[in-house]
């Protein structure tokens, strides 16, 4: 069954041959058929859902490259990619940019999701040139990796700020990952960081971010992380 409408479908692939300029790279890891359900883990539930989408959102341009792995067949390949859980998204160009989206990217994060299509296809961020330049200055001081994990709903407006702000980050950053979780998905997750409303911002397990907040608040939290 379809998940996009017509109409949606004509707007998005008009919006796409304006926007996208380079080919990228959408690849998918879900439940394959006929897995075997693992005990003390539960059957994907959104992974056919968002296995439709994404098969909707790169029919309308051939600029938009899906791959798609079984989680379990591919178990190798998934854990080069970092990739715990699924359903499980990766936006890339010819460079992995540490972009994941961990869910069904629906309701509001559906916007946010095709935003960043159209921003790894372009190859260019949104951040401000002083907010690159400082917070270059701090992570030249540091060889650890960072990690920022943004738990997001599809009914949540506010969310669509703090995933953009956050895939710009890595996408500028090779040092930062970005993972989105929606938090229904994984309630085990939710309850781990207390979760308790979204968008709620989570890096390096160490500084937590509550609700939706300014370029310069972010970067105030990742400079806060690093001197830390």
């Amino acid at each position: 069954m379809e998940l996009l409408s017509e109409r949606d479908k004509k707007q998005l692939k008009t919006f796409f041959e304006k926007e996208l300029k380079e080919k990228i790279q959408v690849v998918y890891f879900t439940q394959g058929e006929g897995n075997i359900i693992i005990p003390g883990k539960p059957k994907c539930m959104y992974c056919r859902e968002t296995e439709t989408i994404l098969k909707e959102i790169s029919s309308l341009s051939d600029k938009i490259q899906l791959e798609i792995h079984d989680f379990i067949g591919n178990a190798e390949l998934a854990q080069g990619f970092n990739i715990d859980k699924i359903p499980a998204t990766i936006i890339k160009n010819e460079n992995d940019l540490g972009l994941r989206f961990f869910g069904i990217p629906s309701g509001y994060e559906f916007s946010a999701f095709v935003e960043t299509l159209v921003m790894v296809s372009q190859g260019k961020t949104r951040l401000k040139d002083t907010t690159k330049k400082k917070l270059s200055e701090y992570l030249d001081t540091i060889k650890e990796q960072i990690l920022i994990q943004v738990f997001v709903t599809p009914t949540c407006p506010y969310c669509t700020r703090m995933v953009s702000l956050a895939y710009q980050f890595a996408m500028e950053f090779p040092q930062i990952s970005t993972h989105i979780i929606e938090a229904t998905e994984f309630p085990y997750l939710a309850d781990k960081y207390s979760v308790f409303g979204v968008p709620k911002t989570v890096i390096n397990d160490k500084v937590e971010i509550e609700g939706a907040v300014s370029e310069e608040v972010f970067l105030d939290n990742l400079v806060k992380l690093i001197r830390s």
